[in-house]
């Protein structure tokens, strides 16, 4: 957690599932900064200093990865639904004294980011998702196109231990073979932070953690999406993709949120699906625009 973000503070932060790791600096709005697959919360240790001078940013490890809890799940995946995560998240700010607050998600990030938007919808001022469309129209469109560019729903999802048996046998191999497939050209995986995301993704848990949060997106998660598929958020929604990224050849994003959002604005940036490393300054500007701190 030390190695990024200079002069942020490090925080252990209680919840109900346990103690979850937090980075926290800058000051003003507090966002919180949801990260995705495969990563951890050091995806965003280049936009965060773009941000920080205007707003408060808390950025946690979801459950299941890097140093989060990683509670035990069951036959129905319900302890890795995007509605458990989401109320992490909620414990977290609490504790921190943030009643409310914005949240931006990249890919799993943001798939949290909406449930929390869903659940607390009280307390989330903004919601931001970065590289996704939502996750029950992507799973309803699915086709041979889409299942062949998001097999790894398909195969992340499979019963245990299958996909954890095969990517256990090379994970730095399959960390490494997802992260240059999703992104667009150009260097942009500073090699510190690939370590990172390494170092915690050749943990058995975090492994079988991971998959289960992608058992649970193509079970209990459909479920309680369309429970609620109709009733539009209202908060401010904006959307950022990478004008490469398959997201981007594959659906009106704007069109797609507005489908579970009110207000929904937003546009595309620079290179592929990891938004904040990708294209941290265009990012960066949208989102302090978004928020009014610009």
């Amino acid at each position: 957690m030390t190695e990024f973000y200079d002069g942020y503070e490090t925080l252990c932060v209680p919840t109900s599932i346990g103690d979850f790791p937090v980075r926290r600096g800058g000051t003003g709005l507090p966002v919180l900064l949801l990260h995705g697959y495969p990563q951890t919360h050091v995806i965003f240790h280049k936009i965060a200093p773009l941000l920080d001078p205007h707003v408060t940013l808390i950025i946690p490890d979801l459950r299941g990865y890097g140093d989060a809890p990683k509670p035990p799940s069951d036959e129905a995946h319900l302890a890795y639904s995007k509605r458990e995560m989401a109320r992490d998240m909620a414990e977290i700010m609490s504790a921190l004294g943030y009643e409310k607050f914005a949240v931006a998600g990249h890919d799993r990030g943001g798939r949290v980011a909406h449930r929390l938007a869903r659940d607390y919808a009280a307390r989330v001022t903004h919601l931001t998702v970065m590289d996704i469309a939502p996750t029950l129209r992507m799973f309803d469109d699915t086709d041979q196109a889409f299942a062949t560019a998001y097999y790894h729903w398909f195969f992340l999802s499979q019963k245990a231990p299958l996909p954890e048996t095969l990517i256990g046998a090379d994970p730095a191999y399959y960390l490494r073979a997802k992260l240059e497939a999703w992104s667009g050209e150009g260097e942009w995986l500073d090699e510190k932070a690939y370590l990172a995301y390494e170092a915690a993704f050749l943990q058995k848990d975090v492994i079988h953690a991971s998959c289960e949060d992608y058992r649970a997106a193509a079970s209990i998660d459909l479920v309680h999406d369309r429970a609620d598929h109709h009733h539009k958020l209202t908060m401010p929604v904006q959307a950022l993709w990478g004008k490469t990224g398959f997201v981007a050849k594959r659906y009106d994003v704007i069109a797609a949120w507005q489908e579970v959002a009110q207000s929904v604005t937003g546009c595309a940036v620079s290179g592929g699906h990891f938004v904040p490393e990708e294209a941290p300054v265009e990012a960066a500007a949208e989102m302090l625009r978004f928020w009014g701190c610009s």
